[in-house]
């Protein structure tokens, strides 16, 4: 079985494509002074990005640390090594840099199954591991949110999108826990082909019962995310902009939510405008905090892309298969009881048919005489 390319296929560029050209006829007409913009990356100390990129691949680290640790708990021994963990973690932070849709969460799946072809289901269950560390962000964004609520000069109409976020996180929290189940409690044999998928998934949620490896995920999730404030910080030195560390915590919070629902490639044009606006409370000009916005960008794909290229030659995967992955990333024994393979007779069948449509004599396969 195969995933469709990327999400929404056709009726989505009827979508996605007229609301970009949108933004960029908007940012054109009614955007910053482009000449204040061009100007701002002559005055760059470059000293500031190499610490913003340094600070982004430790963020990169602590949160492959973190989804490592709960794949441990979701399946039973031998569980893939930290080293392909982190290639696979890799891969999916270049499939979300460069594809709309988060295609990357299902990219790092992907390549964890392929090198799992003797676990049955493991595509499943990874997905549920998937969901469960995404789901360790709702601790450190809870926390950025009232740090930020405190301390930094946050617009008024940021507030209700931030609440809104947590009580979804929270929400999403207590269903994950509510739902998780550890991988030994009963055989997904027994079961049938829809409920053994949900409880594989569910077994990927594992971690949830497991308080201890719970805490140690969280931490470095944690300790993910204060990389990233501190490269937001060292950015804005970068482009010099010397506010204080809240400023950059509500950077750091506004360029997630505009990133939330990525309809094309990490939302271009709104991604800048949700890091300029709050920066004009802080006094800095729209057209500085626009450049700015689209700096920080390019450092955090500098770290998605470089390092998610370097492992997806090392995986020998093309650009082409993040677009179309096999759902069960090619793993014959993820296939549910009951489904078979295409029969050589159905092959046979399709090769014929595609002959005649080129014009040539089909030739007959069958035993000799």
């Amino acid at each position: 079985m195969r995933m469709p390319s990327v999400p929404g296929g056709r009726w989505r560029a009827l979508v996605v494509l007229p609301l970009f050209a949108a933004v960029v006829a908007l940012l054109w007409w009614r955007g910053p002074d482009w000449s204040i913009v061009g100007a701002a990356f002559t005055a760059v100390h470059w000293q500031w990005v190499v610490a913003a990129i340094g600070l982004n691949l430790l963020s990169v680290v602590a949160r492959a640390i973190a989804w490592d640790t709960v794949i441990r708990q979701a399946m039973a021994p031998p569980v893939p090594r930290f080293p392909l963990v982190f290639s696979a973690f890799s891969v999916g932070l270049f499939g979300n840099a460069v594809l709309p849709g988060r295609i990357g969460e299902l990219a790092r799946v992907a390549v964890l199954t392929r090198k799992l072809p003797e676990r049955r289901g493991a595509w499943a269950t990874l997905v549920g591991t998937v969901v469960a560390h995404r789901t360790f962000d709702v601790f450190p964004v809870a926390g950025l949110i009232v740090w930020v609520l405190l301390t930094a000069k946050i617009p008024h109409w940021a507030i209700a999108s931030l609440v809104v976020i947590v009580v979804v996180g929270f929400g999403l929290l207590t269903f994950t826990i509510a739902s998780a189940r550890s991988h030994h409690r009963s055989t997904f044999d027994e079961l049938g082909r829809i409920r053994g998928l949900v409880a594989r998934i569910r077994t990927g949620l594992g971690v949830m019962h497991a308080p201890l490896h719970a805490g140690v995920a969280i931490f470095f999730q944690c300790l993910g995310w204060l990389c990233q404030l501190l490269a937001v910080y060292t950015a804005m030195r970068a482009f010099g902009i010397h506010e204080e560390l809240p400023a950059a915590g509500l950077v750091l919070l506004l360029m997630n939510v505009a990133t939330i629902f990525p309809l094309w490639p990490g939302n271009i044009g709104l991604l800048q405008a949700a890091v300029a606006l709050p920066l004009v409370q802080y006094g800095v000009n729209y057209a500085d905090g626009f450049a700015f916005g689209i700096g920080l960008q390019a450092i955090e794909a500098s770290v998605g892309i470089g390092v998610g290229l370097i492992f997806l030659a090392r995986e020998g995967i093309s650009y082409a298969f993040l677009k179309e992955m096999p759902a069960d990333g090619g793993d014959e024994r993820s296939r549910p009881r009951g489904a078979a393979a295409p029969s050589s007779a159905a092959s046979t069948t399709r090769s014929t048919r595609s002959t005649r449509r080129a014009g040539g004599t089909p030739t007959r396969s069958g035993p000799s005489t």
